[in-house]
Protein backbone atom coordinates (compact mmCIF):
# COMPACT_ATOMS: atom_id res chain seq x y z
CA UNK A 1 0.00 0.00 0.00
CA UNK A 2 1.40 3.50 -1.06
CA UNK A 3 1.36 6.21 1.93
CA UNK A 4 -0.20 9.27 0.77
CA UNK A 5 -0.58 12.59 1.79
CA UNK A 6 -3.42 15.17 1.29
CA UNK A 7 -3.82 18.61 -0.25
CA UNK A 8 -6.77 20.65 -0.33
CA UNK A 9 -7.59 21.85 -4.02
CA UNK A 10 -10.33 23.96 -4.77
CA UNK A 11 -12.66 21.00 -5.42
CA UNK A 12 -10.79 17.98 -4.46
CA UNK A 13 -8.94 16.49 -1.78
CA UNK A 14 -5.48 15.85 -3.87
CA UNK A 15 -3.88 12.36 -2.51
CA UNK A 16 -0.40 12.66 -3.66
CA UNK A 17 1.99 9.51 -3.15
CA UNK A 18 4.95 8.98 -0.99
CA UNK A 19 7.16 6.36 -2.78
CA UNK A 20 10.34 5.00 -3.26
CA UNK A 21 12.49 6.91 -5.47
CA UNK A 22 15.23 4.12 -5.81
CA UNK A 23 12.86 1.86 -7.58
CA UNK A 24 11.55 4.44 -10.00
CA UNK A 25 14.95 4.92 -10.85
CA UNK A 26 15.74 1.17 -11.14
CA UNK A 27 12.00 1.04 -13.39
CA UNK A 28 13.47 3.68 -15.54
CA UNK A 29 16.54 2.94 -16.35
CA UNK A 30 14.95 -1.04 -17.18
CA UNK A 31 12.32 0.39 -19.38
CA UNK A 32 14.06 3.43 -20.38
CA UNK A 33 10.81 5.48 -19.16
CA UNK A 34 10.45 9.15 -18.38
CA UNK A 35 10.93 9.46 -14.41
CA UNK A 36 7.19 10.73 -14.33
CA UNK A 37 5.77 7.18 -15.84
CA UNK A 38 8.07 5.60 -13.68
CA UNK A 39 6.48 7.35 -10.32
CA UNK A 40 2.78 6.76 -11.65
CA UNK A 41 3.73 2.91 -12.02
CA UNK A 42 4.80 2.99 -8.51
CA UNK A 43 2.11 5.00 -6.86
CA UNK A 44 -0.45 2.69 -8.77
CA UNK A 45 1.35 -0.18 -7.19
CA UNK A 46 3.21 -2.12 -9.67
CA UNK A 47 6.77 -2.68 -7.76
CA UNK A 48 7.28 -6.00 -8.94
CA UNK A 49 8.95 -6.09 -12.32
CA UNK A 50 7.03 -9.58 -13.02
CA UNK A 51 3.94 -7.07 -12.31
CA UNK A 52 5.45 -4.27 -14.97
CA UNK A 53 6.17 -6.54 -17.76
CA UNK A 54 2.47 -8.07 -17.36
CA UNK A 55 1.04 -4.55 -17.73
CA UNK A 56 3.15 -2.67 -20.34
CA UNK A 57 2.99 -6.04 -22.69
CA UNK A 58 0.19 -7.68 -22.23
CA UNK A 59 0.15 -10.97 -24.71
CA UNK A 60 -2.33 -13.35 -25.44
CA UNK A 61 -0.26 -16.14 -23.66
CA UNK A 62 -0.13 -14.26 -20.60
CA UNK A 63 -3.56 -12.60 -20.76
CA UNK A 64 -6.45 -14.52 -22.54
CA UNK A 65 -7.91 -18.29 -20.83
CA UNK A 66 -9.45 -20.55 -22.58
CA UNK A 67 -12.71 -20.49 -22.70
CA UNK A 68 -13.72 -23.81 -21.82
CA UNK A 69 -13.29 -23.69 -18.14
CA UNK A 70 -15.82 -20.47 -17.81
CA UNK A 71 -18.67 -22.65 -16.12
CA UNK A 72 -21.90 -24.23 -19.28
CA UNK A 73 -19.49 -22.29 -21.93
CA UNK A 74 -18.77 -25.53 -23.87
CA UNK A 75 -22.51 -26.70 -22.90
CA UNK A 76 -23.58 -24.11 -24.74
CA UNK A 77 -21.36 -24.09 -27.51
CA UNK A 78 -22.05 -27.66 -28.32
CA UNK A 79 -25.76 -26.92 -28.32
CA UNK A 80 -25.58 -23.78 -30.78
CA UNK A 81 -23.10 -26.43 -33.04
CA UNK A 82 -26.24 -28.74 -33.20
CA UNK A 83 -28.90 -26.03 -33.91
CA UNK A 84 -26.28 -25.13 -36.79
CA UNK A 85 -26.79 -28.16 -38.10
CA UNK A 86 -30.49 -29.22 -37.94
CA UNK A 87 -31.24 -26.04 -39.05
CA UNK A 88 -33.12 -24.83 -36.11
CA UNK A 89 -34.05 -21.37 -35.68
CA UNK A 90 -31.69 -19.42 -33.05
CA UNK A 91 -33.00 -15.90 -31.46
CA UNK A 92 -30.59 -13.44 -29.90
CA UNK A 93 -32.32 -11.68 -27.33
CA UNK A 94 -29.73 -8.07 -26.55
CA UNK A 95 -30.14 -5.47 -24.31
CA UNK A 96 -30.77 -1.25 -25.54
CA UNK A 97 -27.20 -0.11 -23.78
CA UNK A 98 -23.92 -0.04 -26.76
CA UNK A 99 -22.96 -3.11 -24.23
CA UNK A 100 -26.14 -5.28 -25.47
CA UNK A 101 -25.79 -3.87 -28.96
CA UNK A 102 -22.72 -4.85 -29.47
CA UNK A 103 -23.32 -8.05 -27.96
CA UNK A 104 -26.34 -8.91 -30.67
CA UNK A 105 -23.91 -7.97 -33.37
CA UNK A 106 -21.46 -9.72 -32.42
CA UNK A 107 -23.48 -13.34 -32.07
CA UNK A 108 -25.00 -12.18 -35.58
CA UNK A 109 -21.55 -11.75 -37.49
CA UNK A 110 -19.78 -14.41 -36.27
CA UNK A 111 -22.99 -16.94 -36.38
CA UNK A 112 -24.30 -15.77 -39.26
CA UNK A 113 -21.09 -17.18 -41.78
CA UNK A 114 -21.44 -20.59 -40.25
CA UNK A 115 -24.70 -20.92 -41.77
CA UNK A 116 -27.27 -20.23 -38.91
CA UNK A 117 -30.94 -19.33 -38.98
CA UNK A 118 -30.44 -16.84 -36.92
CA UNK A 119 -32.31 -13.98 -35.91
CA UNK A 120 -32.16 -11.04 -32.75
CA UNK A 121 -34.48 -8.86 -30.48
CA UNK A 122 -33.70 -6.35 -28.70
CA UNK A 123 -36.56 -4.89 -26.25
CA UNK A 124 -37.93 -0.89 -26.17
CA UNK A 125 -36.37 0.27 -23.03
CA UNK A 126 -40.11 2.10 -22.39
CA UNK A 127 -42.54 -0.56 -24.22
CA UNK A 128 -40.84 -3.75 -22.73
CA UNK A 129 -38.47 -2.66 -19.74
CA UNK A 130 -35.59 -4.40 -19.26
CA UNK A 131 -34.49 -8.06 -19.73
CA UNK A 132 -36.48 -11.41 -21.55
CA UNK A 133 -39.71 -11.11 -20.76
CA UNK A 134 -42.06 -14.66 -21.01
CA UNK A 135 -44.32 -12.66 -23.37
CA UNK A 136 -41.02 -12.89 -25.97
CA UNK A 137 -40.08 -16.48 -25.49
CA UNK A 138 -44.20 -17.09 -26.36
CA UNK A 139 -43.94 -15.45 -29.38
CA UNK A 140 -40.37 -17.25 -30.23
CA UNK A 141 -42.44 -20.94 -29.71
CA UNK A 142 -45.10 -19.37 -31.96
CA UNK A 143 -42.54 -18.69 -34.42
CA UNK A 144 -40.37 -21.64 -34.11
CA UNK A 145 -37.43 -21.00 -32.63
CA UNK A 146 -35.83 -23.48 -31.08
CA UNK A 147 -33.02 -21.95 -29.36
CA UNK A 148 -32.92 -18.24 -27.02
CA UNK A 149 -29.67 -16.85 -26.25
CA UNK A 150 -29.82 -14.10 -23.93
CA UNK A 151 -26.67 -11.40 -24.08
CA UNK A 152 -25.77 -8.91 -21.94
CA UNK A 153 -28.70 -10.20 -19.70
CA UNK A 154 -30.72 -13.25 -18.44
CA UNK A 155 -29.07 -14.03 -14.92
CA UNK A 156 -32.56 -12.33 -13.32
CA UNK A 157 -35.00 -14.24 -16.06
CA UNK A 158 -36.11 -16.96 -13.86
CA UNK A 159 -39.96 -17.00 -14.93
CA UNK A 160 -38.96 -16.72 -18.89
CA UNK A 161 -36.65 -19.81 -18.20
CA UNK A 162 -39.28 -21.95 -16.94
CA UNK A 163 -41.43 -21.10 -19.59
CA UNK A 164 -38.91 -21.70 -22.23
CA UNK A 165 -38.05 -25.12 -20.61
CA UNK A 166 -42.40 -25.86 -21.13
CA UNK A 167 -42.36 -24.62 -24.41
CA UNK A 168 -39.10 -27.06 -25.27
CA UNK A 169 -36.98 -24.35 -26.16
CA UNK A 170 -33.45 -24.31 -24.80
CA UNK A 171 -32.43 -20.78 -22.72
CA UNK A 172 -28.61 -20.41 -23.33
CA UNK A 173 -28.02 -17.45 -20.98
CA UNK A 174 -24.44 -15.08 -21.09
CA UNK A 175 -24.40 -12.25 -18.98
CA UNK A 176 -21.95 -10.54 -16.44
CA UNK A 177 -24.38 -9.05 -14.33
CA UNK A 178 -24.00 -10.40 -10.63
CA UNK A 179 -26.63 -13.71 -9.73
CA UNK A 180 -28.96 -13.21 -7.12
CA UNK A 181 -29.10 -16.08 -4.10
CA UNK A 182 -30.53 -18.02 -7.10
CA UNK A 183 -29.96 -18.49 -10.47
CA UNK A 184 -32.50 -19.58 -13.90
CA UNK A 185 -33.13 -22.51 -14.56
CA UNK A 186 -31.86 -22.68 -17.75
CA UNK A 187 -30.35 -25.01 -20.57
CA UNK A 188 -26.93 -23.22 -19.99
CA UNK A 189 -25.82 -20.37 -17.89
CA UNK A 190 -22.42 -18.45 -18.50
CA UNK A 191 -21.64 -15.73 -16.66
CA UNK A 192 -18.06 -15.61 -14.42
CA UNK A 193 -19.75 -14.01 -11.40
CA UNK A 194 -21.55 -17.90 -10.60
CA UNK A 195 -20.66 -19.81 -7.96
CA UNK A 196 -18.59 -23.21 -8.98
CA UNK A 197 -17.27 -20.87 -12.45
CA UNK A 198 -13.97 -21.31 -12.17
CA UNK A 199 -12.83 -18.84 -14.79
CA UNK A 200 -9.87 -16.62 -13.39
CA UNK A 201 -10.82 -13.54 -14.81
CA UNK A 202 -14.52 -12.27 -13.78
CA UNK A 203 -14.53 -8.67 -15.11
CA UNK A 204 -15.84 -8.78 -18.74
CA UNK A 205 -18.98 -6.88 -20.06
CA UNK A 206 -21.95 -8.64 -21.38
CA UNK A 207 -19.94 -8.25 -24.79
CA UNK A 208 -16.92 -10.24 -23.32
CA UNK A 209 -18.89 -12.97 -21.89
CA UNK A 210 -20.47 -13.65 -25.41
CA UNK A 211 -16.82 -13.18 -27.13
CA UNK A 212 -15.76 -15.73 -25.12
CA UNK A 213 -18.62 -18.34 -25.92
CA UNK A 214 -18.45 -17.44 -29.59
CA UNK A 215 -14.20 -17.84 -28.98
CA UNK A 216 -14.86 -21.28 -28.02
CA UNK A 217 -17.28 -22.16 -30.18
CA UNK A 218 -15.06 -21.38 -33.37
CA UNK A 219 -12.17 -22.85 -31.54
CA UNK A 220 -13.94 -25.99 -31.62
CA UNK A 221 -15.27 -25.74 -35.15
CA UNK A 222 -11.11 -25.49 -36.12
CA UNK A 223 -10.80 -28.83 -34.87
CA UNK A 224 -12.81 -30.30 -37.88
CA UNK A 225 -12.99 -27.25 -40.17
CA UNK A 226 -8.79 -25.34 -39.12
CA UNK A 227 -10.23 -22.74 -41.95
CA UNK A 228 -13.18 -21.16 -39.58
CA UNK A 229 -11.75 -18.17 -37.91
CA UNK A 230 -13.62 -15.18 -36.57
CA UNK A 231 -14.72 -12.50 -38.40
CA UNK A 232 -12.60 -9.53 -38.18
CA UNK A 233 -15.78 -7.71 -37.25
CA UNK A 234 -15.19 -9.34 -33.82
CA UNK A 235 -12.60 -7.41 -32.42
CA UNK A 236 -14.27 -4.07 -33.34
CA UNK A 237 -17.26 -5.13 -31.53
CA UNK A 238 -15.76 -6.22 -28.43
CA UNK A 239 -13.38 -3.25 -28.28
CA UNK A 240 -16.23 -1.21 -28.81
CA UNK A 241 -18.55 -3.11 -26.30
CA UNK A 242 -15.93 -3.45 -23.39
CA UNK A 243 -15.11 0.44 -23.24
CA UNK A 244 -18.37 1.68 -23.24
CA UNK A 245 -19.58 -0.51 -21.05
CA UNK A 246 -16.70 0.79 -18.68
CA UNK A 247 -15.49 -2.06 -17.05
CA UNK A 248 -11.96 -2.69 -15.26
CA UNK A 249 -9.45 -1.89 -18.23
CA UNK A 250 -7.15 -4.95 -16.41
CA UNK A 251 -6.46 -8.54 -17.08
CA UNK A 252 -7.83 -9.69 -19.89
CA UNK A 253 -9.97 -6.67 -20.77
CA UNK A 254 -6.84 -4.76 -21.04
CA UNK A 255 -5.40 -7.35 -23.84
CA UNK A 256 -8.40 -7.18 -25.53
CA UNK A 257 -9.10 -3.61 -25.48
CA UNK A 258 -5.42 -2.77 -26.72
CA UNK A 259 -5.55 -5.53 -29.27
CA UNK A 260 -8.49 -4.42 -30.68
CA UNK A 261 -7.55 -0.63 -31.29
CA UNK A 262 -3.97 -1.78 -32.89
CA UNK A 263 -6.29 -4.17 -35.19
CA UNK A 264 -8.95 -1.04 -36.19
CA UNK A 265 -6.35 0.94 -36.46
CA UNK A 266 -4.96 -0.73 -39.33
CA UNK A 267 -8.85 -1.28 -40.77
CA UNK A 268 -11.32 0.62 -41.97
CA UNK A 269 -14.59 0.44 -41.15
CA UNK A 270 -17.70 1.89 -42.39
CA UNK A 271 -19.78 2.63 -39.39
CA UNK A 272 -16.89 3.06 -37.42
CA UNK A 273 -15.43 5.78 -40.11
CA UNK A 274 -19.50 7.65 -39.86
CA UNK A 275 -19.08 7.61 -36.38
CA UNK A 276 -15.83 9.61 -35.66
CA UNK A 277 -16.67 11.95 -38.20
CA UNK A 278 -19.85 12.96 -35.79
CA UNK A 279 -17.37 12.79 -32.68
CA UNK A 280 -14.75 14.98 -34.69
CA UNK A 281 -12.55 12.21 -33.51
CA UNK A 282 -8.81 13.97 -35.44
CA UNK A 283 -5.96 12.22 -34.50
CA UNK A 284 -4.52 9.27 -36.82
CA UNK A 285 -4.82 6.76 -34.09
CA UNK A 286 -7.79 5.84 -32.14
CA UNK A 287 -7.76 5.96 -29.02
CA UNK A 288 -9.61 4.14 -25.67
CA UNK A 289 -10.88 7.52 -24.40
CA UNK A 290 -12.17 8.74 -28.25
CA UNK A 291 -14.41 5.44 -27.75
CA UNK A 292 -15.90 6.44 -24.53
CA UNK A 293 -16.80 9.84 -25.14
CA UNK A 294 -17.37 10.60 -28.49
CA UNK A 295 -18.19 7.11 -30.32
CA UNK A 296 -19.72 4.98 -27.83
CA UNK A 297 -22.58 7.90 -26.62
CA UNK A 298 -23.44 8.24 -29.91
CA UNK A 299 -24.81 4.14 -30.22
CA UNK A 300 -26.23 4.58 -26.92
CA UNK A 301 -28.31 7.28 -27.66
CA UNK A 302 -30.12 5.10 -30.33
CA UNK A 303 -31.18 2.35 -27.30
CA UNK A 304 -31.98 5.65 -24.96
CA UNK A 305 -34.31 7.12 -27.40
CA UNK A 306 -35.48 5.33 -30.12
CA UNK A 307 -35.14 1.62 -31.27
CA UNK A 308 -31.80 0.22 -30.75
CA UNK A 309 -32.55 -2.71 -33.41
CA UNK A 310 -31.10 -0.39 -35.70
CA UNK A 311 -27.78 0.04 -33.83
CA UNK A 312 -26.82 -3.55 -34.55
CA UNK A 313 -28.18 -2.61 -38.37
CA UNK A 314 -25.69 0.28 -38.24
CA UNK A 315 -22.84 -2.13 -36.94
CA UNK A 316 -23.42 -4.68 -39.23
CA UNK A 317 -23.94 -2.33 -42.12
CA UNK A 318 -22.37 -2.39 -45.53
CA UNK A 319 -23.94 -0.25 -47.16
CA UNK A 320 -22.58 3.32 -47.09
CA UNK A 321 -25.28 5.29 -47.99
CA UNK A 322 -27.62 3.30 -45.31
CA UNK A 323 -24.92 3.48 -43.16
CA UNK A 324 -24.51 7.36 -43.08
CA UNK A 325 -27.89 7.70 -42.63
CA UNK A 326 -28.69 5.58 -39.48
CA UNK A 327 -25.12 7.33 -38.53
CA UNK A 328 -26.65 11.26 -38.76
CA UNK A 329 -29.99 9.57 -36.83
CA UNK A 330 -27.36 8.39 -34.25
CA UNK A 331 -25.75 11.72 -34.47
CA UNK A 332 -29.11 14.03 -33.53
CA UNK A 333 -30.28 11.45 -31.01
CA UNK A 334 -26.95 11.91 -28.83
CA UNK A 335 -27.23 15.65 -29.43
CA UNK A 336 -31.16 15.60 -28.29
CA UNK A 337 -29.85 13.61 -25.10
CA UNK A 338 -27.19 15.68 -23.96
CA UNK A 339 -30.00 18.56 -23.61
CA UNK A 340 -32.61 16.13 -21.46
CA UNK A 341 -28.90 14.93 -19.86
CA UNK A 342 -28.48 18.99 -18.71
CA UNK A 343 -32.27 19.69 -17.75
CA UNK A 344 -32.44 16.69 -15.34
CA UNK A 345 -29.32 17.23 -13.90
CA UNK A 346 -30.54 21.05 -13.48
CA UNK A 347 -33.27 19.78 -11.73
CA UNK A 348 -31.68 17.71 -9.05
CA UNK A 349 -29.64 20.79 -8.84
CA UNK A 350 -32.54 22.94 -7.74
CA UNK A 351 -33.52 20.20 -5.46
CA UNK A 352 -30.05 20.04 -3.38
CA UNK A 353 -30.28 23.89 -3.46
CA UNK A 354 -33.52 25.13 -2.30
CA UNK A 355 -33.47 22.20 0.73
CA UNK A 356 -35.50 19.45 -0.76
CA UNK A 357 -32.50 17.23 -0.74
CA UNK A 358 -30.83 18.24 2.51
CA UNK A 359 -26.87 16.96 1.72
CA UNK A 360 -26.53 18.29 5.34
CA UNK A 361 -28.98 15.72 7.03
CA UNK A 362 -28.89 13.10 4.04
CA UNK A 363 -26.30 10.68 2.53
CA UNK A 364 -28.53 9.65 -0.24
CA UNK A 365 -29.25 11.75 -2.86
CA UNK A 366 -32.78 10.63 -4.46
CA UNK A 367 -35.29 11.96 -6.68
CA UNK A 368 -37.91 10.81 -9.21
CA UNK A 369 -40.20 12.55 -11.92
CA UNK A 370 -42.33 11.58 -14.33
CA UNK A 371 -40.43 13.67 -16.89
CA UNK A 372 -37.43 12.32 -17.06
CA UNK A 373 -36.26 9.57 -19.52
CA UNK A 374 -35.86 6.41 -18.52
CA UNK A 375 -32.75 5.96 -20.58
CA UNK A 376 -31.11 8.99 -19.80
CA UNK A 377 -31.30 8.76 -15.56
CA UNK A 378 -28.09 6.45 -14.82
CA UNK A 379 -25.76 9.44 -17.27
CA UNK A 380 -27.13 12.09 -14.92
CA UNK A 381 -26.82 9.68 -11.80
CA UNK A 382 -23.03 9.34 -12.48
CA UNK A 383 -22.27 13.34 -13.33
CA UNK A 384 -24.12 14.03 -9.43
CA UNK A 385 -22.32 10.91 -8.29
CA UNK A 386 -19.13 12.85 -9.00
CA UNK A 387 -20.53 16.67 -8.39
CA UNK A 388 -21.76 15.39 -4.82
CA UNK A 389 -19.55 12.40 -4.24
CA UNK A 390 -22.89 10.88 -2.85
CA UNK A 391 -24.96 7.53 -3.70
CA UNK A 392 -27.31 8.73 -6.47
CA UNK A 393 -30.73 6.93 -6.91
CA UNK A 394 -33.09 8.49 -9.77
CA UNK A 395 -36.32 7.13 -10.81
CA UNK A 396 -38.76 7.63 -13.95
CA UNK A 397 -42.15 7.67 -12.70
CA UNK A 398 -44.65 5.88 -15.10
CA UNK A 399 -48.48 6.27 -15.44
CA UNK A 400 -49.31 3.16 -12.99
CA UNK A 401 -47.36 4.14 -10.41
CA UNK A 402 -44.18 2.04 -10.79
CA UNK A 403 -40.65 3.86 -10.59
CA UNK A 404 -38.19 2.13 -12.97
CA UNK A 405 -34.46 3.94 -11.57
CA UNK A 406 -31.07 3.53 -12.09
CA UNK A 407 -28.64 4.06 -9.32
CA UNK A 408 -24.89 5.32 -9.06
CA UNK A 409 -22.69 4.49 -5.98
CA UNK A 410 -19.22 5.14 -4.26
CA UNK A 411 -16.61 2.44 -4.40
CA UNK A 412 -17.33 2.39 -0.48
CA UNK A 413 -21.22 1.46 -0.79
CA UNK A 414 -21.88 -1.64 -2.54
CA UNK A 415 -25.32 -0.66 -3.88
CA UNK A 416 -25.69 -4.44 -5.16
CA UNK A 417 -25.98 -5.57 -1.73
CA UNK A 418 -27.48 -3.03 -0.46
CA UNK A 419 -30.11 -3.45 -3.14
CA UNK A 420 -30.26 -6.92 -2.27
CA UNK A 421 -31.08 -6.43 1.39
CA UNK A 422 -34.00 -4.38 0.25
CA UNK A 423 -35.39 -6.72 -2.35
CA UNK A 424 -38.67 -7.74 -0.49
CA UNK A 425 -39.55 -3.35 -1.53
CA UNK A 426 -38.30 -4.19 -4.93
CA UNK A 427 -40.15 -5.83 -8.15
CA UNK A 428 -36.81 -6.09 -9.62
CA UNK A 429 -33.20 -5.12 -9.64
CA UNK A 430 -29.87 -6.28 -11.14
CA UNK A 431 -26.40 -4.47 -11.58
CA UNK A 432 -22.99 -4.40 -10.10
CA UNK A 433 -21.58 -2.75 -6.80
CA UNK A 434 -21.77 0.82 -8.20
CA UNK A 435 -23.79 0.89 -10.97
CA UNK A 436 -28.00 -0.95 -10.92
CA UNK A 437 -31.10 -0.48 -11.90
CA UNK A 438 -34.01 -1.45 -10.20
CA UNK A 439 -38.15 -0.88 -10.40
CA UNK A 440 -40.51 -0.91 -7.18
CA UNK A 441 -43.99 0.51 -6.78
CA UNK A 442 -43.96 4.19 -6.08
CA UNK A 443 -45.45 3.60 -2.43
CA UNK A 444 -42.25 1.93 -1.31
CA UNK A 445 -39.64 4.77 -2.27
CA UNK A 446 -39.70 6.53 1.11
CA UNK A 447 -38.91 2.90 2.91
CA UNK A 448 -36.28 2.09 0.39
CA UNK A 449 -34.68 5.77 0.93
CA UNK A 450 -35.23 5.43 4.68
CA UNK A 451 -33.14 2.03 4.69
CA UNK A 452 -31.11 3.32 2.50
CA UNK A 453 -29.89 6.29 4.65
CA UNK A 454 -29.32 3.75 7.27
CA UNK A 455 -27.46 1.42 5.25
CA UNK A 456 -24.95 4.16 4.88
CA UNK A 457 -24.82 5.67 8.24
CA UNK A 458 -23.79 1.97 9.70
CA UNK A 459 -20.91 1.67 6.37
CA UNK A 460 -19.19 5.04 5.57
CA UNK A 461 -16.93 7.07 7.50
CA UNK A 462 -16.83 11.12 6.83
CA UNK A 463 -13.61 10.70 4.26
CA UNK A 464 -15.83 8.65 2.16
CA UNK A 465 -17.94 11.93 1.29
CA UNK A 466 -14.84 13.73 0.63
CA UNK A 467 -14.46 14.44 -3.59
CA UNK A 468 -10.53 12.86 -3.79
CA UNK A 469 -7.90 13.26 -7.10
CA UNK A 470 -5.68 10.74 -7.03
CA UNK A 471 -1.99 12.22 -8.16
CA UNK A 472 0.37 9.63 -9.62
CA UNK A 473 3.41 11.79 -9.46
CA UNK A 474 4.95 15.29 -8.59
CA UNK A 475 6.78 16.47 -11.51
CA UNK A 476 8.60 19.91 -12.26
CA UNK A 477 7.43 21.73 -15.72
CA UNK A 478 10.61 20.82 -17.29
CA UNK A 479 9.35 16.67 -16.94
CA UNK A 480 6.74 18.06 -19.95
CA UNK A 481 8.18 16.56 -22.78
CA UNK A 482 7.05 14.64 -26.18
CA UNK A 483 9.02 12.08 -24.75
CA UNK A 484 6.47 11.58 -21.63
CA UNK A 485 3.37 11.69 -23.55
CA UNK A 486 5.55 8.91 -26.12
CA UNK A 487 5.92 6.97 -22.92
CA UNK A 488 2.04 7.33 -21.69
CA UNK A 489 0.89 4.83 -24.72
CA UNK A 490 2.60 1.90 -22.78
CA UNK A 491 -0.32 2.56 -20.34
CA UNK A 492 -2.85 3.03 -22.52
CA UNK A 493 -5.70 1.83 -23.07
CA UNK A 494 -7.35 4.26 -20.21
CA UNK A 495 -10.54 3.54 -18.85
CA UNK A 496 -11.96 2.02 -15.97
CA UNK A 497 -9.46 1.01 -13.32
CA UNK A 498 -6.55 2.56 -15.32
CA UNK A 499 -7.21 6.05 -15.83
CA UNK A 500 -5.22 9.06 -17.76
CA UNK A 501 -2.12 9.96 -15.04
CA UNK A 502 -2.77 12.68 -12.95
CA UNK A 503 0.12 14.76 -12.32
CA UNK A 504 1.04 17.48 -9.93
CA UNK A 505 3.23 20.53 -10.44
CA UNK A 506 4.13 22.72 -7.76
CA UNK A 507 5.17 27.00 -7.41
CA UNK A 508 3.86 27.61 -11.12
CA UNK A 509 2.20 31.31 -11.80
CA UNK A 510 0.29 32.84 -14.02
CA UNK A 511 2.11 34.54 -16.86
CA UNK A 512 -1.32 35.86 -18.82
CA UNK A 513 -4.77 36.74 -16.91
CA UNK A 514 -7.23 33.53 -17.71
CA UNK A 515 -9.45 33.90 -20.10
CA UNK A 516 -13.32 32.88 -20.06
CA UNK A 517 -14.56 30.67 -22.84
CA UNK A 518 -18.25 30.16 -23.37
CA UNK A 519 -18.79 30.97 -19.51
CA UNK A 520 -17.88 27.37 -18.73
CA UNK A 521 -14.11 26.69 -19.58
CA UNK A 522 -10.93 28.91 -18.41
CA UNK A 523 -7.88 29.00 -20.73
CA UNK A 524 -4.91 30.79 -18.96
CA UNK A 525 -0.80 30.35 -19.40
CA UNK A 526 1.32 29.36 -16.34
CA UNK A 527 5.28 29.33 -16.34
CA UNK A 528 7.43 27.53 -13.66
CA UNK A 529 11.39 26.30 -13.68
CA UNK A 530 12.21 28.61 -16.91
CA UNK A 531 9.27 26.71 -18.87
CA UNK A 532 6.13 28.51 -19.90
CA UNK A 533 2.93 26.20 -20.94
CA UNK A 534 -0.62 26.78 -22.10
CA UNK A 535 -3.31 25.43 -19.62
CA UNK A 536 -7.23 24.51 -20.01
CA UNK A 537 -9.64 23.91 -17.81
CA UNK A 538 -12.91 22.27 -18.92
CA UNK A 539 -16.03 22.87 -16.84
CA UNK A 540 -14.48 24.95 -14.07
CA UNK A 541 -15.83 28.47 -14.65
CA UNK A 542 -15.82 28.44 -10.56
CA UNK A 543 -11.71 29.49 -11.28
CA UNK A 544 -12.04 32.35 -13.27
CA UNK A 545 -12.04 34.90 -10.75
CA UNK A 546 -10.12 33.00 -7.87
CA UNK A 547 -7.25 32.67 -10.60
CA UNK A 548 -7.66 36.32 -11.28
CA UNK A 549 -7.34 36.94 -7.84
CA UNK A 550 -4.31 34.91 -7.53
CA UNK A 551 -2.68 37.68 -9.75
CA UNK A 552 1.61 36.57 -9.97
CA UNK A 553 1.49 34.70 -6.29
CA UNK A 554 2.57 31.04 -6.83
CA UNK A 555 -0.28 28.02 -6.82
CA UNK A 556 -0.15 23.99 -7.35
CA UNK A 557 -2.15 22.36 -10.11
CA UNK A 558 -2.95 19.06 -10.91
CA UNK A 559 -2.69 18.26 -14.64
CA UNK A 560 -3.42 16.00 -17.68
CA UNK A 561 -0.81 15.88 -20.46
CA UNK A 562 -1.80 15.02 -23.90
CA UNK A 563 -0.80 15.54 -27.02
CA UNK A 564 -3.35 18.31 -29.53
CA UNK A 565 -2.83 17.36 -33.25
CA UNK A 566 -3.96 20.31 -35.17
CA UNK A 567 -3.64 21.10 -39.16
CA UNK A 568 -1.06 18.16 -39.41
CA UNK A 569 0.82 20.07 -35.85
CA UNK A 570 1.98 18.17 -32.47
CA UNK A 571 1.87 19.95 -29.62
CA UNK A 572 1.99 19.10 -25.70
CA UNK A 573 -1.57 20.26 -24.00
CA UNK A 574 -2.26 20.67 -20.27
CA UNK A 575 -5.50 19.81 -19.51
CA UNK A 576 -6.11 21.29 -15.96
CA UNK A 577 -8.02 19.14 -12.85
CA UNK A 578 -7.65 21.36 -10.10
CA UNK A 579 -5.77 24.27 -8.65
CA UNK A 580 -4.32 24.37 -4.88
CA UNK A 581 -2.42 26.96 -2.51
CA UNK A 582 -4.24 30.05 -3.73
CA UNK A 583 -4.46 33.19 -1.68
CA UNK A 584 -8.32 32.97 -1.56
Amino acid sequence: MVKTQIIRGTKYAWRIPEINHELVLKIAVKYSLSIPLAKALVARGYTDFDQIDAYLFSTYENNVVSASSMKDAQKAVDRILLAINNKEKILIFGDYDVDGITSSALMMTCLQPLGAQVNFYLPNRVKDGYGLSTKVVKRAAENNYKVIITVDNGTTAFEPALVAKELGIDLIITDHHKPHDKVPDSFALVNPHQKECQYPFKEFAGVGVTFKVLSLLYETLQKTMPEKCMPDKAYELLLLGTVADVVPLQGENRFWVRYGLQWLNNKSSMSLDVLKMHGKVTTPLLKSTDIGFKIAPQINALGRLEDPRQGVQFLLGTDQKETEFIGNILFQLNQARKEIERSIFEDVQRLIENGTIDLTKENIIMAASNNWPAGVIGLVASRLVNEYTRPVLLFHLTKDGKAKGSCRSLAAFNMFEALQQNKHLLDQFGGHAVAAGLALDVAHMPALKESLEKLTREQLTPDDFINSLTIDADISMTDITKKLTQDMGYLEPFGAANSEPVFCVHNVSLVQKPQLLKDLHVKCSIFADGVIKPLVFFNRPDLFNLLNEQGEEPFSVAVQITENHWQGRISVELLGRDVAGLKA
